[in-house]
């Protein structure tokens, strides 16, 4: 039979991780310390790519990439133990060293608007203004006549 990270090199998704960006990023895995054996490495990166890039639930990762809550609990303790930072740490070296790094900084100009009716129309209570509650015309009082 085949070791498991052959058989994981022949059944890759379309989106999931290629060979050399498997390559580059095997030696900054965490090696199993728990006793017992790990889920493929490269399958659980996979699916917590699969789930980050679609949005979906949790537990709508396809099986392919193994149990759901495999997937969460890797991502959860490799985010608190610093994998994730040195992966990125690393990739962005080799592409700064390769030159191949470009930063883009966008800066978001985007205008929110107000209702038509929010700026200019007579408001009540605002002093000064003929019509106003707390205008400064003089205030007219009407009383209902006496009955004869």
């Amino acid at each position: 039979m085949f070791p498991a990270a052959v058989a994981c090199r022949s059944v890759a998704g379309r989106d999931d991780l290629t060979d050399e960006q498997w390559d580059l990023i095997e030696p900054l895995m965490p090696s199993s310390g728990r006793g017992g054996q790990w889920r493929n490495h490269r399958q659980v990166i996979d699916g917590i790519l699969w789930q980050l890039r679609t949005g979906a639930p949790w537990r709508d990762v396809p099986e392919r990439y193994g149990p759901w809550k495999t997937l969460h609990e890797r991502l959860r303790r490799w985010t608190a133990g610093g994998t994730w930072d040195r992966i990125l740490e690393h990739a962005q070296t080799l592409q700064a060293d390769a030159g191949s790094i470009e930063w883009v900084f966008s800066i978001d100009s985007s205008v929110v608007r107000a209702h038509q009716h929010s700026a200019g129309a007579r408001k009540k209570g605002h002093p000064g203004r003929p019509g106003s509650r707390t205008s400064s015309s003089p205030t007219r009082r009407w009383a209902a006549r006496a009955a004869d």
